[in-house]
């Protein structure tokens, strides 16, 4: 018959050491890969999302960036997905009913993670309860898609480039605009070198100090009359400021065009003479008829022409006139002498 052989106390304790030591070593693993303390430490909370991108449970929760906890659950209800997360008590504060869930990304091409946003407002959530979701990140297809067509669309405007096609495409490939364009530079950095020089108006402006002073002086000159003007000084200042003198120009225009509707309605000898034409054709058969007479005294003809004309007649009327005169200074002298008086008895 086999000898049974005994444990001693010794060989027992160094079985319990390792097995407790076992036990802790692996509660410390689970609690560190939990990401939020032991499970006594965390409280269970939901949300739903319409699509859960690849979620798995083991992904991180994360509440502004942090870490706080992990996905347990992945599951349908219905047509969305419900999401079991485990999240660590010391932020249970944060979590309230104006807080959201929303799928993000540790990397662009990492797992999929919760992450929360934290509130101050509302009433904190119990146990259990949802976390409302907002709308979820493209997913990385759909940035792969929006990629692809935005590569697309560079792809299409390079092809145009090479054909020329557009300002750009003839900037590439046409010379002569290429030439033209090397021109225009150059000119441009000869104006700036002229300017810089003080060569020309401009140039002179910018770099000599009497045509800025002269230029500040004109403009303060301008403030200044400008100031009058608004002031109401001068003829200008109070034909824009004073309602008399507007008035009184109002007035004038009033009457020029009470004139002016008189003269085309005839009245009045100017508006008779503007619209009457048998007023017309008298004064213009009278300006015939004295232009006639001119030209008949221009020539000499008639009297009146011949002492225009001729000068013996001119001479010998000079020489009666004169005679005359002399005979009445003649008479004025003695008049006794010109002057017989007879007187007869019959």
């Amino acid at each position: 018959m086999p000898r049974t052989r005994s444990v001693t106390w010794s060989e027992l304790k160094l079985g319990v050491v390792g097995i407790t030591t076992a036990a802790i070593i692996a509660t410390m693993i689970v609690a560190v890969g939990g990401q939020g303390g032991f499970s006594w430490q965390r409280y269970p909370l939901t949300t739903r999302f319409a699509d859960a991108l690849g979620l798995k449970p083991g992904a991180l929760v994360r509440l502004n960036g942090k870490d706080v906890g992990t996905v347990t659950s992945v599951e349908f209800v219905g047509a969305e997905v419900e999401v079991g997360l485990e999240v660590s008590k010391d932020v249970r504060h944060l979590l309230t009913t104006d807080s959201a869930a929303t799928i993000g990304s540790l990397s662009l091409l990492g797992e999929p993670s919760v992450d929360l946003r934290a509130a101050t407002t509302g009433r904190v959530l119990a146990d259990g309860e949802r976390i409302p979701a907002v709308d979820v990140a493209p997913s990385l297809g759909a940035l792969s898609a929006s990629a692809s067509e935005s590569l697309e669309h560079i792809g299409a405007v390079l092809a145009d480039v090479r054909a020329g096609r557009g300002t750009m495409g003839r900037l590439v490939t046409d010379p002569q605009l290429y030439d033209e364009l090397t021109a225009f530079t150059r000119s441009a950095s000869a104006v700036t070198e002229l300017l810089r020089a003080g060569e020309g108006t401009l140039g002179r402006l910018m770099q000599d100090p009497a045509a800025y002073a002269s230029i500040r002086a004109s403009m303060q000159s301008l403030e200044s009359i400008t100031g009058r003007i608004d002031r109401g000084e001068g003829a200008l200042g109070r034909l824009l400021t004073d309602s008399a003198v507007g008035q009184s120009i109002a007035g004038t225009a009033a009457n020029l065009e009470t004139a002016t509707a008189r003269l085309n309605r005839g009245e009045g000898t100017a508006g008779r003479l503007m619209t009457d034409p048998a007023l017309y054709d008298r004064l213009n058969g009278m300006a015939t008829r004295v232009e006639a007479l001119v030209e008949t005294l221009d020539k000499g003809e008639g009297t009146a022409g011949q002492l225009l004309r001729d000068a013996r007649l001119y001479e010998n009327m000079n020489t009666a006139v004169t005679e005359l005169r002399d005979l009445l200074a003649e008479i004025r002298k003695d008049p006794k002498k010109f002057l017989r008086v007879s007187v007869s008895i019959f």
